[in-house]
Parts: C-alpha cells; sequence; structure tokens
C-alpha cells in the first residue's frame, strides 16, 4: 500500500473510537487485502484498552488480514459483541470460511464471552457456516444471546450445521451449569427450507429461552413451520415472531395457532405473505380470543384472507389493548369488506391501528375454484408425503435386509415386492431430489430425450422443473447439473431452436418480465439462479444470451431479494464471462 494511501487510511480511521467500550469501522468500505492493509486496524484494536464491542460492518476483509486482526483479538477477553455482518464484499466464497476460522480461533483463545454475534449480509453459503462452526461449540459462546445470520445463503446444509453446533454449545455449556440462553435469533433469507428449519427447531426446543426469532423468506413449507411450532411452544418467553413470506397453507397456520395459545409473551407476530388462507385466519382468530393479551402488532397481509376470515381476525383483537398495528392488506376483502372491517375497528375504538388496504384484491366470487385449488394442493402434498413415507420404509427395510438374509415375499406371487417405478413423466409432474436419484444414472439422458427441444416452453418447463429440487448436497446438485446439460446442450445444439424465445419465456416465468398471458411465476428462484450459475459457464450457452440475463437479474425484484445469495453468485460469474 503507498504511502499516501496509507496516510489517507489512518485519517479515516481517525474517528473510529466510540463510546461504552466499542471500537467501529463500520461503513468505510476498506479494502483489507494483506497484513500491511491492516496495519491501521490492527493499531487501533490493540490500543483501545476494555475493547467491549468491535464493528467491522461495510468493509471487505480478505484472508490473510484477517489472520493478523485475529492475533490483535487474541489479547481482548472482553470482546462482547461483534458487528461483522458485510465485510467480505467481493470476495470469493472459498475464502471466507478460513478467514471466520482465524477469528474465531483468536475469540477462543482471548477467552471471550460474546453475547452477540452478527455475521449477516455474508454469502458465505454452507461452507461457511462451518467457517464458525467451532466458535459457536466453544465456551466463548455459552454466553450468547443473539445470533444474527441474516442473507447468508446457508441453505438446508448450512442450517444443519448450525443446529448440531447450537445443540453442541447448549450440551457443553449445561454440563458446565450454565446452559446456552439464545434470546434472539436472526436467519432470514437463507433458503433453509423444510429440512433446515425442521433441524433448527430441534435446536430452539432444547434451548428453551428465545425471546425473538427472524426466519422470513426461507422456503418453509408446512412441515417445517409445524415444527417450528412445536419448538416456539417451548420457547414460553418469545416476544417476536417473524416468519414472513414463507408457505404455511392451513396446516402450518394451525399449528402456529395452537402454539399462540399456549404463548403468553408475544408482542410481534409477522406471517405476512405466508398463505395463511381463511382457514388458517379463523384459526389464528381463536388463538388471539384465548390470550395474546400483550401483543402490539400483527401482520397478515398478502395471505389470501377472505371477508369473513379477515373479519373474525378484527373481531378477535377486540381487548387488546396494546395493540398498535393490524396489517390486513392484500387480501381479498372487497370494497363491502374493508368497509366493515373499519367499521369493526371502529367500534372497538381501535381504527387507528388499521393499516392502509390499498393493495386489496378483491372479494373473490369463486368458493369452488379456490376451494378446487387447494384440494389439489393438498392432495399434491399428500402424494409427496406418501413418496417420502414409502421412501422412508424402503430404507428402514433395505437395513433389516442387510442383517438377515430373509427376502420379503409378497404374499400373491411368492416374489420379491419392488420399489414403486418412478419415471420421467412422474419426476416432471411431481419434482422432488429423491425421484430424481432415483430415476438413476441415466435420469440426464431419459430426460433429455423425452424433453420435445424443439418446443421452447417445453424445455423451459423441463429446466423450472430440473431446477426446482436444487439442492447443495452433492448428489442432487451433481444429478441436477448433468440433466440440465444433457437437456440444454440438446437444446442449443439444435439449428431449429430459437434461442432468444428460449431466454424471454424463461424471464417470464421466472417473473423478471412481464406477459400479456396469464403465467404464474415459479414460487422460488433460487434454484434456477443456481442451475444457471452452472449452466452459463457451460460450452453450450450462448454468450449472447448472457447480457439479457445480466440486465434481468441486476433489476430490482422483490423475488430476487430473496435469493440474495444465488443472485450474486450468478451476477458474479456472468460478470466474469
Amino acid at each position: 500500500m503507498a504511502s499516501e494511501d496509507i496516510a489517507k487510511l489512518a485519517e479515516s480511521l481517525a474517528k473510529t473510537k466510540v463510546g461504552g467500550g466499542q471500537l467501529s469501522f463500520k461503513g468505510q468500505s476498506l479494502k483489507l487485502n494483506t497484513a500491511e492493509d491492516a496495519e491501521e486496524v490492527i493499531k487501533q484494536i490493540e490500543e483501545f484498552d476494555g475493547l467491549e464491542a468491535l464493528r467491522l460492518e461495510g468493509n471487505t476483509v480478505g484472508v490473510e488480514a484477517a489472520k493478523v486482526i485475529a492475533k490483535a483479538l487474541e489479547k481482548k477477553s472482553e470482546l462482547k459483541r461483534c458487528h461483522w455482518s458485510d465485510m467480505f464484499t467481493g470476495r470469493l466464497r472459498s475464502e471466507i470460511p478460513p478467514a471466520l476460522i482465524s477469528l474465531g480461533d483468536a475469540l477462543i483463545t482471548a477467552g471471550a464471552q460474546l453475547v452477540e454475534l452478527d455475521l449477516s449480509d455474508n454469502a458465505f453459503g454452507p461452507d461457511g457456516v462451518r467457517g464458525f462452526e467451532a466458535l459457536l461449540k466453544s465456551p466463548a459462546c455459552y454466553t450468547l444471546q443473539e445470533l444474527k445470520l441474516n442473507n447468508c445463503g446457508m441453505g438446508i446444509g448450512g442450517g444443519k450445521i448450525l443446529a448440531a453446533a447450537l445443540k453442541e454449545c447448549h450440551r457443553k455449556s449445561s454440563a458446565q451449569g450454565k446452559p446456552l440462553a439464545l434470546k434472539i435469533f436472526v436467519a432470514g433469507r437463507n433458503r433453509l427450507e423444510n429440512d433446515g428449519a425442521t433441524a433448527l427447531a430441534e435446536a430452539f426446543g432444547i434451548i428453551g429461552t428465545l425471546e425473538e426469532v427472524h426466519m422470513p423468506q426461507n422456503g418453509i413449507n408446512h412441515p417445517g413451520i409445524t415444527a417450528l411450532a412445536q419448538a416456539f411452544a417451548i420457547n414460553s418467553l418469545l416476544k417476536v415472531i417473524n416468519l414472513n413470506d414463507n408457505t404455511f397453507t392451513e396446516k402450518g397456520a394451525v399449528a402456529m395457532a395452537e402454539t399462540l395459545k399456549a404463548l403468553r409473551q408475544v408482542e410481534v407476530i409477522n406471517f405476512g405473505d405466508c398463505l395463511v388462507r381463511s382457514k388458517g385466519a379463523l384459526a389464528i382468530a381463536d388463538a388471539l380470543k384465548e390470550g395474546l393479551h400483550k401483543l402490539k402488532e400483527l401482520n397478515l397481509s398478502f395471505c389470501e384472507i377472505k371477508r369473513d376470515a379477515a373479519l373474525s381476525v378484527a373481531e378477535a383483537i377486540e381487548d387488546k389493548v396494546e395493540l398498535e398495528k393490524l396489517d390486513l392488506n392484500g387480501n381479498c376483502l372487497g370494497e363491502e369488506g374493508c368497509e366493515q372491517l373499519q367499521e369493526i375497528l371502529e367500534g372497538f375504538n381501535m381504527a387507528t391501528v388499521l393499516g392502509s388496504l390499498s393493495d386489496d384484491e378483491g372479494e373473490e366470487e369463486d368458493d369452488e375454484e379456490e376451494e378446487e385449488e387447494e384440494e389439489e394442493e393438498e392432495e399434491e402434498e399428500e402424494e409427496e408425503e406418501e413418496v417420502e413415507q414409502q421412501q422412508l420404509k424402503e430404507r428402514g427395510q433395505g437395513e433389516q435386509d442387510s442383517m438377515t438374509p430373509k427376502k420379503i415375499i409378497s404374499s400373491q406371487d411368492s416374489t420379491p415386492v419392488p420399489s414403486p417405478p418412478v419415471d420421467v413423466a412422474t419426476f416432471l409432474a411431481f419434482p422432488s431430489p429423491e425421484k430424481l436419484l432415483r430415476l438413476g444414472p441415466k435420469c440426464s439422458v431419459l430426460i433429455a430425450q423425452q424433453t420435445d427441444t424443439s418446443d421452447v416452453e417445453k424445455v423451459v418447463t423441463a429446466l423450472l422443473r430440473i431446477s426446482s429440487v436444487f439442492k447443495d448436497e452433492a448428489p442432487v446438485k451433481t444429478a441436477v447439473h448433468e440433466t440440465t446439460d444433457a437437456l440444454m446442450k440438446k437444446a442449443f445444439s439444435s439449428a431449429t431452436f430459437n434461442s432468444d424465445a428460449f431466454i424471454t419465456r424463461l424471464l417470464i416465468h421466472m417473473g423478471l418480465l412481464k406477459s400479456e398471458e396469464k403465467i404464474k411465476a415459479v414460487p422460488s428462484l433460487y434454484g434456477i439462479l443456481m442451475t444457471l450459475n452452472h449452466m452459463v459457464q457451460q460450452d453450450y450457452f450462448p454468450k449472447s444470451l448472457a447480457p439479457v440475463l445480466s440486465a434481468f437479474v441486476t433489476k430490482p425484484n422483490r423475488a430476487l431479494d430473496s435469493c440474495s445469495f444465488a443472485r450474486h453468485m450468478l451476477l458474479q460469474t456472468l460478470h466474469q464471462l
């Protein structure tokens, strides 16, 4: 680093000290690559007596710089709060785990007793969780009260690693007579899905001291929501529950409503954009009638709730004297329903708590159509559950078979009972990672052969179905990549395949490009973004499409915001092409 640059850095750092034992480098856009780059930062740390909080947000710290900063932290035993969000901007994903390991080891060596650890907005993925796994299991985190991991792209794998580390921390700290008493947990926008949420729910149930849980935009469906509900029931001190933009459906909403009946301290409930629907809303209304007397905010916006159910919710808040905000915007009340809602609240002298209803979808006339849609969704869910149960049975039988020479014999034909067959049509109709793997090693060839690549719409549909089952776990990830390669190589190599039409249709289905047709966008963009990140690096992908793709993925979009890690990965790859 040039001497004038060091001088500028020193000048910018001159005002970093903040009262209360806090040293802040927040938002200074420092690029700390080498040990030399970090010299002034290290000096500030070393000279700060009684360091209790260190803010490194809004900078970028490389592996070598992290090592020397860590060395300085080894003597800071009083450190309690690590505000380390957004401090790896522009770093390769592979750089982050070793940097975190160095910093974590330093805190362990120092004998620090952390109260808060914030690593939000660091796109480190599942591997990054390994970077602070040892720290979480160490005595440095036995005292942890706030853990913030928002927007880190942990995925299912990272969620499971995190859950296991929290359970181990609780076990070890309990053995020392001071169990981990975590109060605040934040992990929004991480694609935890059902498996990740269920693993964390198990940890929450063991810990039992949570006061705030923020897990919005994680692709969690009713099995994961139900697991969380059961865990929340054990955490009797819960004040804030934020599960915005997950998918409850009736099953998840009913399970959560039952838990709410048992909780006495809840102040904020955010179930906005969670597809609670009318039956779920009625269950929540019942919970409101039975308790929740300390409730200050209730968000049930954009949940496909109809008029009567919304009115039931309004009637249920009559005795909630501390309520400050009720959000029912974006539902299906209709003009008359909105007026009735306001009249009910005016009758309670609570009109001021009602939020805007400007995005109301209008009263739906065709109840039968919605009921049919709900029944279809329930049937699909039941089919998926049946497949999962069958697979569990098969695994269990496989374990028995490995221990005994006996075979399962059909009572009718005395032949071994085969596993339920899976074909390409079944997978494409109801895609799941298990079905893709059960298609066998030739799955990529089979799907490519049975997809009419002369039809752009069919290619787009097949690609979206394949990518929807993407997981960071190696077998599934490999199968998705290989199947995508076989399909798209065949399509792009065809002289009649229209690449421009393909990218247009794909963007429409992703909800990134408007169309006159009524096309329902895919519910989550995570899988297709991660699959595109692989696709664009292959020789078969037309490089002329990269600028188009980049332009639309760069534009502000709510669906993309919920998949920021995958979005970042794709944009980084496109930039390097």
